[in-house]
């Protein structure tokens, strides 16, 4: 009977803490979720999600979802990559390690809420039976970021860095549309997004992994609406021949590094005028894959790339403003052009 009692006595003394004390907020979904009232380990499960954590303070990032690249720890804290790898239900990390995940026991679950409600009831239903505060946001687009910023940056109690951050993303998406609005239609560039090794995937003009194109003053050469949610679709060399794109945006640097060379894009007019261009990528992809705030500097090289007479701005400088002001970096010269031209 003692222990009976003894075990009631240290259960409720477990238990009751985690319940007792809270807060409800409204997330980005529209549901109410109560919270801890300090929050001080959280877990996303997709990358677009740890990397808004990190934006805030990569100190409340408690696992990752895959393990570091090297091109991500030269310009990240040494305590990332000395985190648990849990995976992730979105984007590349789509196996989630829940024993991992509940023995990190986050405050709460960051989960990238799509505007599909099919693909989100699949992955709520796995989160939700782990028992886990699930807080939802929306980063389905660019136009998204923002919000977001503000909205987990006041959930996390660091409302002062969130607005510091929201600013730069609205001014930032404001001049860049209005840039965007001065370019004639005859004056848009045509655009191939190449990626893979060979150069032969690529998105939609409706894909969101494509979207900054249209922003930047750009026409995607390869029109419609997206196949699914995942992209890189794969096309011909007669296809892209056909397209002969002024420029070829490229993600892979094994393929930038061939592309100059390879007989089979010689006569394509991008490559003929020297108007291929690899993507930045240090520490985060600027463009997508994984879609991310880094994409706020990407919108501003992609305006100059493509329109360098009608945008023209120090990238080196505005280089070296975003990393400290986003990762907390201090830039040299040499290392903002490295950057820019990795």
């Amino acid at each position: 009977m003692k222990v009976k009692v003894l075990f009631v006595i240290l259960f409720c003394l477990y238990v009751f803490p985690l319940f007792a004390q809270g807060r409800e907020i409204i997330d980005m979904s529209g549901r109410k979720v109560t919270i801890p009232d300090r929050i001080s380990k959280v877990v996303a499960v997709s990358p677009p999600g740890t990397y808004l954590l990190y934006a805030i303070d990569p100190a409340f990032i408690a696992g990752l979802n895959f393990p570091l690249w090297e091109n991500e720890k030269k310009y990240t804290v040494a305590s990332l990559g000395k985190l648990p790898v849990i995976g992730g239900l979105v984007g590349q990390g789509r196996t989630l390690n829940r024993e991992v995940l509940l023995q990190v026991r986050p405050d709460f679950v960051l989960f990238w809420a799509w505007r599909d409600d099919a693909v989100n009831r699949k992955f709520e239903t796995a989160l939700d039976q782990l028992g886990l505060p699930r807080v939802s946001v929306r980063l389905d687009s660019i136009d998204d970021y923002p919000a977001a910023l503000l909205f987990l940056a006041d959930v996390l109690g660091k409302k002062e860095r969130g607005l510091l951050l929201h600013r730069y993303a609205a001014d930032t998406l404001r001049q860049a549309k209005a840039a965007a609005a001065l370019i004639a239609e005859s004056d848009k560039v045509t655009v191939y997004y190449a990626e893979g090794p060979d150069g032969l995937g690529t998105e939609r003009a409706a894909s969101l992994h494509a979207e900054l194109i249209p922003l930047a003053g750009g026409v995607n050469v390869h029109q419609g609406e997206e196949l699914d949610h995942y992209g890189m679709e794969k096309v011909s060399m007669e296809q892209v021949l056909m397209y002969d794109p002024e420029v070829i945006l490229v993600k892979e640097k094994s393929f930038f590094d061939t592309v100059f060379i390879d007989p089979r894009w010689q006569n394509i007019r991008a490559v003929r005028d020297r108007r291929v261009y690899l993507i930045p990528y240090i520490p985060y992809n600027w463009f997508d894959r994984p879609p991310s705030f880094m994409r706020l500097l990407g919108i501003k090289w992609l305006l100059h790339t493509l329109h360098p007479d009608l945008y023209q701005i120090d990238m080196t400088a505005e280089t070296s403003s975003f990393y400290k002001l986003f990762l907390g970096v201090d830039l040299s010269e040499k290392e903002a052009r490295e950057v820019l031209n990795p």
